[in-house]
């Protein structure tokens, strides 16, 4: 235990050390969001499949309830409840062009995590930086419950509670609660709570920024010695014992007696009620279905809740989504962490390829209908609200330096705004095989269906009770 509570102040150390120049104390924040008695309570989880080189290497941490896929590497930091998510790491021997010039990966890519302190966060490599295709690392950082990190290394940083992090690479910044980031790269920067802000060179800028009364007063705040309050977490806290049957064995019986072609279903994902799922259908780890139906090609990723819904197909609901009562056409892509909360008397109706931004809220008093190809962002509670938190993607395409809606600028190339995003869904679909036709187009859906699911233990008892032995695991 005293090693344990050691090398909570060694992270906390690290991470404040790189942020000395904002002046902030990450501890009075997290000590209470990971308490010593919870890192002892919960196994660690790795997944061995055969679609992908992998080494666990585990070395004075604690792992308490994470889950580790692909070739990982832990040193020095503490995960409680984290998904780490090695599933698109680059193989030794694969080449990528950038600008015109042809990399060769010279070993299979390893996620390293070093002193860091992360809470209930999601990993997912999918990393972008050609200078370091074989390593992605994450260093000196902490994050907050519910926060993202996907294709961004990240070094001496602080991420608060459902934040996101998304293609790009962070050095010694602090992420505002409820923040998402897609912007290539920032270094020693501060961003507001509450902003969407997605830039890519000259090309365009996205921008929008919440009332943080109202985000603050109604949905999420974190302050020291409080940790993260309001609805998000009151909602996310509320189902988090349906999740806790499947971490009490290694093995359960799958929620659907016959699974339909190409579909997968991950062993850590909670059913409740009738669901339906066809061909091709993606479940993974903590993702959350109840009443829901998917389409084929559907997709529902980490820790996201589908209630009370029905997904025609092919839809892309990313990490942290939430959906609720909602009818929601084809190809629609829902981003990180957007809250769509409608109500059986107020329910949500999207046409086909609508997108709805990351960290967008839809909390619904009164029906709303969103017509097909939108892009749509924002606060939403009326039809009204829609009115200047959305716009046509072809109205969109036609812009060529900007437009203001409410709190949302927009600056650049409309078109390749659009095109870059219908660009990443359709990536996204192929990768989790969602065209997947029994011999063409395998992905997650169906590679995941031969992983297999292990347990480690930390030290029961003594000055080590908590740390995880230091361990190697390879193929």
């Amino acid at each position: 235990m005293k090693e344990l509570e050691k090398l909570m102040e060694h992270t906390i150390g690290r991470v404040n050390i790189n942020l000395r120049h904002s002046g902030i104390d990450v501890g009075p924040y997290l000590r209470d969001m990971a308490p010593v008695d919870n890192l002892l309570k919960f196994y660690a989880f790795y997944g061995i499949w055969s679609n992908h080189p992998i080494h666990f290497h585990f070395s004075r941490s604690n792992l308490a309830g994470s889950y580790f896929l692909g070739r990982c590497k832990v040193d020095n930091s503490i995960l409680y409840k984290c998904d780490i998510r090695g599933d698109e790491l680059k193989e030794k021997g694969e080449t990528f062009d950038v600008d015109g010039t042809t990399l060769t990966v010279e070993d299979d890519e390893v996620i390293w995590i070093k002193n860091s302190l992360l809470i209930k966060t999601l990993v997912h490599n999918f990393s972008h930086n050609p200078e370091k295709l074989e390593l992605f690392l994450i260093k000196n950082s902490a994050s907050a419950p519910y926060a993202n990190i996907h294709g961004s290394p990240v070094e001496g940083c602080f991420l608060e509670p459902f934040s996101t992090v998304d293609l790009t690479s962070l050095h010694d910044c602090r992420i505002g609660t409820y923040t998402y980031v897609n912007v290539g790269y920032l270094s020693h920067k501060e961003v507001e709570s509450g902003r969407v802000w997605i830039k890519h060179n000259d090309d365009f800028e996205f921008n929008y920024l919440f009332d943080n009364d109202v985000l603050r007063n109604r949905y999420i705040a974190f302050e020291p010695g409080k940790g993260a309050m309001g609805m998000f977490m009151d909602f996310a806290e509320d189902r988090k014992i349906d999740f806790q049957r499947l971490y009490d064995v290694v093995n359960l019986d799958s929620p659907v007696k016959e699974i339909p072609r190409g579909a997968s279903i991950n062993r850590y994902s909670v059913w409740k009620g009738k669901n339906n799922i066809s061909e091709n259908v993606l479940v993974s780890q903590r993702a959350y279905l109840e009443s829901a139906s998917l389409g084929p090609g559907a997709n529902a990723q980490e820790n996201c809740y589908i209630s009370f819904s029905n997904l025609a197909g092919y839809n892309v609901t990313a990490h942290g989504a939430t959906i609720i009562y909602a009818n929601m056409g084809k190809k629609c892509f829902v981003g990180f962490n957007s809250f769509l909360q409608g109500k059986p008397e107020c329910q949500l109706t999207t046409g086909d390829e609508c997108i709805v931004m990351p960290h967008t809220i839809m909390d619904l008093s009164e029906p709303v209908n969103i017509p097909g190809r939108h892009l749509v962002w924002g606060y939403i509670r009326t039809q009204a609200d829609l009115e200047e938190n959305s716009i046509s993607l072809e109205r969109l395409s036609k812009i060529k330096d900007g437009i203001e809606m409410g709190n949302m600028r927009f600056t650049g190339n409309g078109e390749a705004f659009v095109n870059a995003f219908r660009h990443r869904i359709d990536h996204i679909l192929e990768a989790n095989g969602a065209f997947f036709d029994g011999e063409s187009g395998r992905g997650h859906a169906q590679k995941g269906q031969n992983i297999s699911f292990n347990i480690i233990q930390p030290y029961p008892r003594g000055p080590l009770k908590g740390l995880y032995p230091t361990i190697d695991i390879e193929p």
